[in-house]
């Protein structure tokens, strides 16, 4: 089941899905329009390999912070939402690009947000055939919540819990290189 606003107004006023900071122009019919942070990751133009079991992920991305930025053709960034999400055991979330920019050329690959996830949201943004400059504050992704047919036995405790501003990607490497 899809949440309404009605839903998710109630959930919000419970304490059951926590945003912060909430703003009221965010509850929309049927999910919550989340807005661009101030932080945005590049991946660098390269010919090394990344290896998840071993290479230093970080070596890979360019973090830059400000008011805008500028997303060139084709190139793949990492944004982060301002709003920092508690998900509560029964609710989970899929994120789509506001259809304003989607008609930009802008898209995101298919992101699920996980029952009992807790933090800022860090997204993949692909961009356009054109340059597009995006602003911190805009809102630039909408999540609709789903109601799960019982709470999950098995919440989310990820190494992105927690997290707030852009989180690169984490590999277990030890683990990994131990397979």
């Amino acid at each position: 089941m899809i949440l309404s606003d009605f839903d998710l107004w109630n959930y919000i006023k419970s304490g059951r899905l926590k945003v912060e900071p909430m703003s009221d122009e965010i509850v929309r019919e049927n999910g919550l329009d989340l807005r661009i942070g101030y932080e945005i990751g590049r991946l660098k133009k390269t010919q090394r390999v990344l290896d998840p079991r071993d290479s230093p992920v970080e070596e890979f991305y360019l973090t830059e912070r400000g008011e805008a930025f500028l997303v060139n053709p084709h190139e793949h960034v990492l944004l982060h939402t301002i709003e920092y999400l508690s998900l509560p055991k029964d609710i989970m979330g899929f994120v789509n690009l506001r259809s304003s920019y989607a008609r930009l050329g802008l898209s995101l690959p298919p992101t699920i947000v996980d029952a009992n996830f807790e933090g800022q949201l860090t997204i993949e943004m692909i961009g356009s055939e054109f340059p597009v400059r995006l602003y911190a504050g805009e809102r630039f992704i909408h999540v609709v919540f789903a109601k799960l047919t019982s709470e999950v036995e098995k919440p989310y405790r990820g190494r992105y819990q927690g997290q707030k501003g852009v989180r690169l990607p984490h590999f277990n490497q030890s683990e990994k290189a131990r397979k």
